[in-house]
């Protein structure tokens, strides 16, 4: 018995810690995601692709993807969609697939991937000041674990400016003799030296802080629509046929030849059907359930793993140089994060906790008034049935003793008749 309880009792351990890990282990994964996706649409842009034309298909592909499973699995549980709901999702799909993509994808062009990354990195920054501005964040710096997260997101942000501003020496690893650029990629180092490639950096890094600033805006707005839409499969894919849509209108505007349509089975399809199906569709469906949870802010302190990973990818596919400021940027934005998922960590107990305090309080009178009252009904009826079975037990004894007398009677009766006989 002991044997099957420690069983018992180390399943149940097991089975809350992998609770526990999903949404770090769900955040981890999205972001290898969105750095495959980086490392790809560079190769495709350089081909020569319209990024307008990639966002439509991204989320053309991505609406495929999702739309079956929503219409199966949510379709007795999808709420009804009011005219200030469809604004909201209109909205989403006008942040994030329109704005914020055809923006990144432009500052991507000029730039390059890890230097995109970089930029992105503000994105924990811009979420955590909107979402206290909009009270989904209560700030009260005499707690430590919101100086953990104000702190976490400060270092997070110099990392990432660090990697942005400070080159410092070339790091070379083990595998950078055996790396080649690739035939479709031209290293974005050699347009430092031009005075339009320095023209054209600071343009791609104004136009990826704006896309930032609109994908934090993207996760406040989502995280407020989920609050009545429950839906969250429904919900993604109406934002990305709805921003299909959208790009579409974009695409017609910005693009006159009828040539840049044209997609074969190369690089760009699968850049495209890469973003859709996997930072679109399940990257918009993952978020959602996390942020439910665990709010936006936990969802965007995640991103800064992401320059990481595209800076060491970039190193393998692309054979881009790491430098030293970029090493250290890393280590910064490394000790940020962690802190401010402690930070989040820390808050997610005391609500837990807060919680489990105001469901049991109530619970527990409850309890107590049952047992009180049961144990004097308790009492009562045992009282009860004493007396009843004393009165009973009296009564039997008066039923024998009258027998008796009646007995008696009965003999001495007789036997005076006996002896009037006799006589």
């Amino acid at each position: 018995m002991e044997g099957n309880n420690n069983n018992n009792n180390g399943g149940c351990c097991c089975g809350s810690f992998v609770q526990r890990c999903k949404p770090y282990i769900a955040m981890i994964s999205l972001q290898f995601g969105y750095a495959g996706m980086n490392i790809i649409t560079k190769v495709s842009l350089n081909r020569g692709m319209s990024h307008y034309v990639l966002v439509v298909y991204r989320h053309a592909f991505a609406t495929a993807a999702i739309a079956p499973f929503a219409l199966v699995l949510e379709r007795k549980v999808r709420p009804k969609i009011t005219f200030l709901m469809f604004m909201q999702m209109f909205v989403l799909g006008l942040l994030g697939p329109v704005i914020d993509q055809n923006l990144y994808y432009m500052g991507l062009k000029f730039t390059s991937p890890t230097y995109s990354c970089a930029i992105s990195n503000m994105l924990p920054a811009m979420t955590f000041v909107m979402a206290v501005i909009f009270r989904m964040e209560k700030l009260d710096m005499r707690k430590v674990r919101c100086q953990a997260k104000v702190i976490g997101t400060a270092v997070t942000v110099a990392g990432a400016m660090l990697m942005t501003l400070y080159k410092g020496k070339v790091i070379n690893f083990f595998w950078s003799s055996y790396m080649h650029h690739p035939r479709n990629y031209v290293p974005d180092n050699s347009t430092n030296t031009s005075a339009s490639g320095e023209t054209d950096w600071v343009k791609g890094s104004i136009l990826l802080i704006f896309a930032t600033l609109a994908w934090a805006s993207f996760f406040i707005l989502q995280a407020v629509t989920l609050r009545k839409y429950s839906a969250q499969l429904s919900l993604t894919a109406i934002v990305c046929f709805l921003g299909t849509l959208q790009s579409i209108a974009v695409t017609f505007v910005m693009e006159h030849s009828p040539n840049v349509w044209t997609i074969g089975w190369d690089m760009n399809l699968l850049a495209a059907a890469y973003a859709g199906i996997v930072s679109s569709g399940i990257a918009y469906y993952v978020q959602g359930i996390v942020m439910q949870r665990r709010g936006p802010v936990f969802v965007t302190a995640f991103s800064p793993l992401m320059m990481i990973i595209v800076a060491v990818m970039g190193s393998f596919i692309l054979a881009e140089n790491i430098y030293l400021g970029g090493v250290i940027g890393a280590i910064l934005i490394v000790v940020g994060l962690y802190s401010v998922l402690w930070g989040k960590y820390k808050e997610h107990k005391e609500k837990e906790a807060e919680n489990i305090i105001t469901v049991d309080e109530p619970i527990k009178c409850c309890v107590d008034d049952q047992i009180i009252g049961r144990l004097e009904t308790v009492i009562e009826d045992s009282e009860s049935n004493d007396i009843e079975m004393q009165k009973g037990d009296h009564n039997e004894a008066c039923k024998e003793l009258s027998l008796t007398i009646i007995s008696n009677n009965n003999n001495n009766k007789n036997n005076d008749d006996d002896d009037v006989t006799k006589a």
